[in-house]
């Protein structure tokens, strides 16, 4: 153990760095900070260690989940500003909700004060957009860290225009598939709606297995999903269509 300086037992360890025995005990039972351990088998912390925990309480505070913090201090080269921009991104659409969520509620107050009912329609955007805020990442448990990240990458990327036309080209698409369902899934037509299939997918997958992966298993699970985003994929909800395309692509397979 030369060269790695002073070393702390647990309980010397927490006091010195403020948190608790029972953090320490998770996360080296999830791996995020890995003591050295004595011949007795005790816990040995150095003062690198510090440094570590450090990142790890600084990046919690701003609200990644500890898969994630495990995964970038994780990576040969850990770079702070990598993961102060991924946070930012998320922070900046919790506070678009919250503004949407208060013009709503001080539109109900105007109304009360002068002496009306808030109107059906003023309440439902209240209710949307606070379920919207509960909801907003959802879809995250399908993803591994990993695949995360590299979707946050893939997002700056992503302009409305481009996410404007993607929405159009499935919409044709599930409507071109809709018309075609008494057709041959081996036939050429459906392989060329198969083919738009892929295409598509790809784009949000940039071809990693990873986020497809992820994909396939958000897909899977709907019947699960929060009741706005049932709501709002819902022209997409055809099982029909759903079957057809698993029986094209199980012909494009088998060629």
């Amino acid at each position: 153990m030369s060269g790695v300086g002073r070393l702390y037992r647990i309980q010397e360890f927490a006091e010195l760095a403020g948190v608790t025995v029972r953090t320490l005990h998770h996360y080296d039972r999830i791996g995020l900070l890995k003591p050295r351990r004595n011949s007795a088998g005790y816990r040995l912390y150095a003062e690198r260690d510090l440094e570590r925990l450090e990142h790890i309480v600084a990046l919690k505070f701003l609200g990644l989940p500890l898969k994630q913090i495990k995964t970038l201090l994780g990576k040969a080269r850990f770079e702070l500003s990598e993961a102060l921009a991924l946070q930012q991104r998320v922070l900046k659409q919790k506070r678009e909700l919250l503004n949407r969520t208060i013009a709503a509620v001080e539109e109900a107050e105007e109304a009360l004060r002068q002496g009306q009912r808030p109107q059906a329609a003023i309440l439902r955007k209240i209710i949307e957009v606070i379920e919207m805020q509960s909801s907003s990442n959802w879809t995250e448990k399908y993803y591994s860290p990993i695949a995360r990240e590299k979707i946050e990458a893939r997002k700056q990327q992503w302009s409305p225009e481009l996410q404007e036309r993607a929405t159009k080209e499935w919409t044709d698409l599930f409507r071109d598939i809709e018309a075609s369902l008494d057709e041959d899934p081996a036939g050429e037509k459906a392989q060329r709606l198969a083919d738009r299939w892929c295409n598509l997918v790809g784009q949000f997958t940039g071809g990693d297995a990873q986020i497809s992966e992820g994909l396939n298993r958000l897909w899977a699970d709907r019947e699960n999903w929060p009741e706005e985003a049932k709501r709002q994929t819902a022209p997409y909800a055809n099982q029909r269509i759903w079957e057809f395309i698993g029986r094209a692509m199980a012909a494009r397979k088998a060629r």
